[in-house]
Parts: structure tokens; sequence; C-alpha cells
């Protein structure tokens, strides 16, 4: 029996030991939503489920007397003219969705007039809530995978009303969306059914429709509905026929005593009113708000906990896992909301654009949540089985702009490469082989654009769009091609797109520029050097480079340095080129093509440079702030980049590679799918001490700034020894290139 001594030092461990350990497993406590808000961000800061389909967040109308510049539909301190279902994180381009918006006012009704400023705002992960100043209403959001909820707290007032959009949508860019058609009905004084159908938008794409059911806590006390801004006591708005458009709503009445509550479950679905209603009869009917916005929270939880880091910073604890909470935002998790056809596969939309996200983001998830990543490739593949392509970018159900490449080709040449389960490799490589032979009949949505000169030239000529970047780009789609090739045992095939893989060769003109030799350069169908080019010259679709220059661009051989090092006239004078570039500021942090560009000096022998880079990226263009991300979040393209790099390592997209960096924490613990952890020890770690002296890998000592992911997912530990000098760890052994790869394959 316990005696009377030891169990006050028991209690005594149990009261200080287990709510610390408490803590640090609820790591959702360091999420903030409102990071990447400005700046550029395009984040919004209302409710998700990781990858969920609903998405609920502020609209923002007028900002300054001008309308907000945001694809989120949010702007701080703008004017809040109500909270919508739909919305995508981080984009730039023209804005997509802002669907079935919903706006809790008092006093006369006035459908042009009823935004509100906002105080008390605050969010977290699976919640928002904000002081409708106007009206003295507390607005608080929260969602499901499928529903959003939410919960109004009104003042006493005999004229409340509750605004239900169907036609809402957000607006911005040169790719506007405009509203097709909608339809509202009012089933009862508690229930509201209808759809919007809204095109175009970033990816120019086709219609695709909304479908909602809400229900209200409370009978409405009045009921109306509006047509094209006319409102009226009729309870149905039919949808327009004969190609018209016309926006309607419908406008719930109640009378509400001082703090009177009342609840808004909103079911929304792609496939029918019916499926909408059954989404909120499963995941919310039964629940209160505040069951659901916990159980959001905790599926949040769950999923962020997978890494574990060891540090005494809390803002770096809240940069990271808000960065690893906006990369899984998207793509958005939609199956069985599929309307276009009926699979047994998954199916997965918003991809937005893979382009973005291929070189970090679904490494990280690959990591984090594999069998995520198994399924969105599943995705892919099944919507080539349907389409005759695997998108690159999509929305909306229709595939978006082709920033560059295929990159498509880059997720299945790195699950292969790692070995991913379940995924048809066969059919997956059916359709790389499409993107790389066949030119697209829609080449602003699929496939290779110019894909026929490419094969005649070796290069996609000046004059295409982005011309140079797209052979860049298309070099190392070939590459991936080349690497599931050869692991699929098509040899003859894998040396072909090997060879093809060394076209960006083609366009290196031996031309000077601040002391580096050898550029990225436009060249007509004739084989001749466009006289007239800058070096600094960037483009976006009309240009030669897309979101980038020549100094960036001419960077951009991931799938071999060890080429790019030798035509650059060496390690030295590639160190060198890399000083310029970085010290001149010619790197441009916030675009996606110089992602990996700080890492290139591991191939030249010097990894301690690279801790130099990125530890001075993360300080100085990463905070806790609503700004605090260096632009476009592009569906967590740019916050996968600094989650990676504070763990320690950081992909070499459609490769099994690993490149070793200084971490951000003293220890970080990523807990595998397979049951493994992977543990990054970053021993006497401190703000000076951001180079690596020496390291260990299970136990035996490694010499080399990278490693692959067969070297850890069956669970590893690395111990890195830091100092605040560079040392020679990692300058003997380079990182594999081209050639290096393709026979690890055999």
């Amino acid at each position: 029996m316990m005696s009377k001594l030891k169990y006050c030092i028991y209690l005594l461990l149990l009261i200080t030991v287990l709510p610390k350990a408490y803590a640090q497993n609820r790591v959702v406590q360091y999420v903030d939503p409102f990071i990447g808000t400005e700046n550029s961000g395009n984040v919004f800061p209302g409710p998700s489920m990781p990858f969920g389909m609903a998405r609920l967040s502020p609209d923002c109308q007028v900002i300054n007397g001008k309308s907000p510049n945001t694809n989120s539909g949010y702007v701080s301190g703008g004017q809040v003219y109500g909270f919508s279902h739909m919305h995508v994180s981080g984009t730039g381009g023209g804005a997509k969705y802002g669907n079935i918006q919903i706006m809790p006012i008092t006093g006369a009704v006035n459908l042009k007039d009823h935004q509100s400023s906002v105080k008390q705002e605050s969010a977290a992960a699976g919640y928002y809530t904000a002081l409708l100043e106007r009206y003295t209403i507390k607005a608080e959001l929260t969602v499901t995978h499928s529903t959003g909820l939410h919960r109004y707290t009104f003042p006493e007032t005999q004229d409340a009303h509750i605004l239900i959009d169907a036609a809402s949508f957000l607006v911005k860019g040169s790719t506007v969306q405009k509203l097709v058609n909608s339809s509202i009905k009012v089933i009862s004084p508690t229930e509201v059914e209808g759809f919007g159908t809204v095109a175009g938008g970033w990816n120019e794409g086709a219609p695709y429709t909304v479908f909602f059911y809400a229900q209200v806590s409370k009978p409405a006390k009045g009921i109306q509905t509006w047509f094209n801004g006319v409102l009226s006591t009729n309870r149905e708005v039919k949808p327009v026929k004969a190609g018209g458009t016309g926006s309607s709503g419908a406008v719930l009445s109640y009378t509400t005593q001082a703090g009177e509550q009342l609840i808004v479950k909103v079911g929304i679905s792609f496939v029918s009113t019916q499926k909408a209603k059954q989404n909120l009869e499963k995941e919310s009917l039964t629940k209160s708000f505040d069951q659901i916005r916990k159980s959001a929270s905790a599926a949040w939880n769950q999923l962020l906990q997978r890494v574990q880091v060891e540090g005494e910073n809390t803002a770096d604890k809240t940069r990271f896992y808000t960065a690893l909470y906006h990369v899984m935002l998207m793509p958005s998790n939609r199956t069985g909301e599929n309307p276009l056809w009926k699979s047994k596969e998954p199916y997965y939309d918003d991809y937005y654009a893979i382009w973005d996200t291929y070189r970090v983001s679904n490494p990280l998830i690959t990591l984090i949540d594999q069998k995520r990543q198994e399924d969105i490739i599943r995705s892919l593949i099944d919507i080539y089985n349907h389409e005759g392509y695997m998108p690159d970018a999509r929305s909306g159900n229709d595939n978006g702009l082709i920033q560059g490449g295929t990159n498509s080709d880059m997720l299945i040449a790195d699950a292969l490469a790692k070995k991913l389960p379940n995924i048809d490799y066969a059919k997956a490589y059916e359709a790389m082989a499409k993107n790389a032979e066949t030119e697209p009949v829609r080449p602003k949505k699929e496939g290779r654009e110019g894909i026929s000169k490419y094969k005649a030239l070796g290069y996609v000529p000046y004059g295409i769009s982005i011309a140079g970047s797209r052979t860049l780009e298309y070099a190392n789609n070939d590459a991936a091609v080349a690497s599931v090739a050869k692991r699929l045992k098509k040899d003859a095939e894998a040396a072909k797109y090997l060879k093809r893989a060394s076209n960006w060769q083609n366009l290196w003109r031996p031309v000077t520029n601040h002391g580096a030799n050898g550029f990225i350069w436009p060249k007509n169908e004739s084989g001749e050097w466009e006289p007239d080019f800058d070096f600094f010259k960037r483009g976006t679709f009309k240009g030669y480079l897309y979101e980038g220059d020549s100094w960036t661009y001419s960077f951009y051989v991931p799938q071999d340095v060890k080429k790019l090092i030798e035509v650059s006239g060496g390690k030295q004078a590639f160190i060198s080129r890399l000083d310029t570039f970085f010290t001149n500021k010619y790197y441009d942090v916030n675009n996606e093509p110089g992602f990996l560009t700080p890492c290139l000096y591991i191939w030249a022998g010097r990894p301690d440079k690279t801790s130099e880079r990125v530890n001075a990226i993360r300080a100085q263009y990463y905070n806790t702030l609503r700004g605090g991300l260096p632009g476009n979040d592009d569906s967590g393209a740019m916050s996968g980049w600094f989650a990676m790099h504070s763990m320690g390592f950081y992909p070499n997209a459609g490769q099994d590679v690993y490149l070793v960096t200084a971490p951000l924490f003293k220890k970080v613990t990523v807990n595998l799918l397979n049951g493994k952890k992977l543990t990054v020890n970053a021993i006497k770690l401190t703000a000076q001490n951001i180079y690596i002296q020496s390291a260990t890998l299970n136990g035996k000592n490694w010499d080399k700034a990278w490693f692959r992911h067969g070297d850890i997912i069956n669970g590893a530990t690395l111990n890195l020894m830091m100092g605040s000098k560079p040392s020679n760890w990692g300058t003997q052994n380079s990182p594999p290139s081209l050639l290096d790869n393709q026979q690890k394959t055999n």
C-alpha cells in the first residue's frame, strides 16, 4: 500500500509533469491563422478542417474606399459584408470562390449597404470570431469537413436578420468570376436551401455549382427572398431559364433578447442540395457549436503533433506550426463530391498550383501524412483517366492555367522514388509519357505547350510564352519521366528522357554579368540568340521566364546541379556566383523558382553557406505578424519552405534526396505513419551556433550534407553538432545529380 509520503510525491508529479506534457502535445495552440493575411500573403483567417471542403471566412468589401485586392476575400481593417463558405489559401491571380455567404444584421434591411467594420478579432485552428461594430453582433465560426457553423450573439432588438446570399462570389483580378445562375428556397422557418453557379476566376474555369442546405436554431418570424436585389415575400427564387443570370437570397427576421444566440448550420456540396443536407446531418446535426469547435481543434492537433519541436522560443513555434497548418489546408478533399463522374478513387480539387507545391509542400505531406499524398496522386491519375491529362492546376472541377511544366510528373517521380504504395505507377507513367510527347489541344490548361518544337529543337523557341522557363521545367520533368521509366524497367524510354533532361544546356549562352559566366538566354527557332534581352527581365505568362529572371533561372537545374556547376566554371566560380546572387539581393524570396537555390552551395562543398542563407531568410522574411510571409503563400508553398528548413532538411523534389541545413529547433521529432520516429537533434544550437561541425545518423558518423528517404523512413536519429564557425563537415560528398540518380535505380 502506498505510503502517505509517496502518495504526496505522486500527486506532485501529476500536478507538475502532466500539464507540461499535455501542453507540449497541444501544439495547435501555436497556430495563428492571421499570419499571412497581409503583405499579399492572401491566406484566409477563417476555419477549415485539414484539406477540408468548407472554408468559412469573412469577406471584406471596402477598405479605405477601395475594393480589397486579395484572393482570400479578407483584408485587415476592411469592412466585412458576409461570411462565405468557399475559399482558397495564399493564391495569386484572379480570385476564386466566395460562395454561399451569410451576414447577420440589425435594423432595416439594405442589400447594398450592410457591411460592418470589426474589432475584437481572434482566430485559431478551426475557429474565428469578431464583433461586428455596426450591429454589436458577435460572430463566431467553426467547421466540419463539409459544413460551416455560425454562432451570432445579438443585442436586444425587434429587427434582427440573417441574410443568406446564394449568388455570392469574390471578384478580383483580370480573370474575374461571373454569376451564371442561382436559386434559393425557404423550406420552413428554420430551413433554407439553394445553389449558386459561377464561372471563370483564376483558372478561367467552366461553371461550377455550390449547393447548400441551412438550418437555423430558431424559427424566423419573418421571411423574405430577393431576386436581383429586389425583396419580396416569395419563399422561392427559381433558376433563370435560357441562359439568363439572376442573383438570389433570403432574409430571415427575428426578435432577439440581449445576448441571445442564433446558430446557423450550413451543409455544402458540389453534387446537390440533397447531398448538402446529408453532409449537414452526418457531420453536425446532433452536435453543438462548441463540440464541433473542439473537434476541429482536435483534428488539427492530431495532424500537427506528428511533428514535435523543442525550444524556448514561443514565436518560433508559432511560425512553425502556423506554417504546417498552411501546408495542410489544400488541396481540397472532395471525395464523394465530384459532379463530373463517379469513381471509387479519391477526388481532390484546388491544386493551386502543383507548380508551387511540388517543390516542398507535397514532399512534406509525404513525410507527415503519407496516406494523404497517396490519395492525392491517385486523384491525379483518376482525373487523367476521365479527362486525358493530369492537371498542373485545378479549381472548381476544371483544370487551371499551366505555369510551366507538367509538374504532376514530379509528384509521381517523388512518390515512386520514396516507394509510396497503392499507386498505379504504370497508368501514371502513361499519363507522364503523354505529357512528354503530345501537343495539347488546350495548352493553357494541360500538357506541355510547344512540346513538338521542344522535341525537334531541344528547346522551346523564343516567341512561345515563357519559352525559357518551359525549357528548363520540361527538362526537369523529363528527368522525372526517366526516373519512373527506369524503375518500371523501361530502359530504352528511360535513356531517351534522360538525354532530354539535359536540354536546358541548349539555352545556356556564354555571356558574363557581374562576374558570373553563362546564363539562360532566349533562342529563336532558327537557333539565333535574342539580341535584346536583359539579365534581370522578369515575366509572367507573357514573358520569357515565368516569375523570375535569368539570374534566378540560371540556377534552376535541380536534376543535374553537378553539370550546372561545371558549365558555370567549377565550384569556386559557382560559389562566387551564388554569393553575388544573395549579396546583391537578386534572390527573390517570394517566388518558387528560387526555392532550392540556398541549398545549391551544398553541391559546391559549402554547406555552411547554405546554413547562413537559410538562417537569414527565416529571420528576415518570416515572422508572427499579419504580414509574416514573404508574399503569396501559394497553397502553403511559402510556408512549406519555412517548415522544412526549420526541421533541418529540405527535399530535392522528384527525387528521394533531402539536403541537410541548420535547424531552427534543438530537437525535432517526426512521428511517421509506420509508427517509427525521425529525430533531429541540433546539439549546442544557439543564435550564433548555426554551423554543423559533425553529424551522426543512427549512431554512425555521417559526413554528407544530404541523405535519402530510405535512410530515415524506418526510423532514424540524426545528431548535428553545432558550432559558431564553418567547418569541413559535408564538404567532400556532394548530393547526387542526374546520372547518379539513374544509377541508383538499378
